[in-house]
């Protein structure tokens, strides 16, 4: 008499189920970490932009001897920034006054960066 026996052959919807929990607990562990992250460097982006920014300012208030300046005159291929990259559709201010505060607002839409020169 031959060997009946069937072959068990692929996996069974257990194992699979088991699979597919673990990769779904690793990705709810994985994303809010990404998106930290995210923010982060986008905070710090817009950091160095706003620190660029007070530079090119300072820089224009000595040369010039005034003590506020229209964003125009600090970003251009001529002048003191080359360009202002947005990182996450934050808007800059459109002038700058020596000594007063940098406020660079709705980054990603919801968040506020200060740059204190």
């Amino acid at each position: 008499m031959k060997n009946m026996l069937k072959s068990a052959k692929g996996f069974t919807l257990v194992e699979i189920m088991i699979v597919v929990v673990i990769i779904g607990l690793l990705a709810a562990m994985a994303i809010p970490a990404f998106q930290k992250v995210r923010t982060s460097s986008q905070d710090k982006a817009v950091l160095n932009n706003a620190r660029q920014l007070s530079a090119a300012a300072d820089q224009y208030f000595l040369e010039n001897g005034v003590s506020s300046v229209a964003s125009s005159n600090l970003v251009g291929s001529d002048k003191f920034v080359k360009a202002v990259n947005t990182v996450a559709g934050e808007s800059y201010p459109t002038a700058y006054t020596q000594g007063i505060t940098i406020t660079i607002g709705a980054i990603a839409g919801v968040r506020t960066v200060t740059y204190a020169p």
